[in-house]
């Protein structure tokens, strides 16, 4: 039997085209044209994927599944090129209208780190090496 690979981090979303346009801002290239598909993948770097489905295609083959409440289960981070990069990210976002969560910080592990939340409430990680 072969070792099973991780190829796909799925995500599910409620507004299908607010979520796109949030991860187009962080870099992923994403056709328009999806914002209305109820299934969306895109290749990442390194020959992962990232998909997204409507909370109804969920609902379709998992009659049980219900919207998750509490905090994040998943957590993605998006590496940028420099503590002053993380900055702009976090206020390019914010300011286009996306709730921060953590505003940017030198945290004791070493990175200039942030959280803003993507439009179903999730977090998502900024980070870059500090400057020593």
């Amino acid at each position: 039997m072969n070792t099973p690979r991780l190829d796909v981090i799925g995500l599910v979303v409620s507004d299908m085209a607010a979520s796109l346009a949030f991860y187009r801002r962080l870099g992923l290239e994403i056709p328009v044209e999806s914002d209305t598909a109820p299934h969306v993948e895109a290749d990442l770097p390194g020959g992962m994927r990232i998909a997204w489905d409507t909370e109804e295609v969920i609902a379709s083959f998992d009659p049980g599944w219900s919207r998750p409440q509490g905090g994040d289960r998943i957590g993605l981070a998006f590496r940028c090129d420099s503590p002053q990069d993380v900055d702009a990210t976090y206020e390019s976002l914010v300011s286009a209208g996306y709730r921060g969560h953590l505003k940017p910080w030198d945290a004791v592990w070493g990175q200039r780190y942030a959280v803003v939340l993507d439009p179903d409430g999730c977090g998502v990680s900024l980070f870059a090496q500090s400057e020593a």
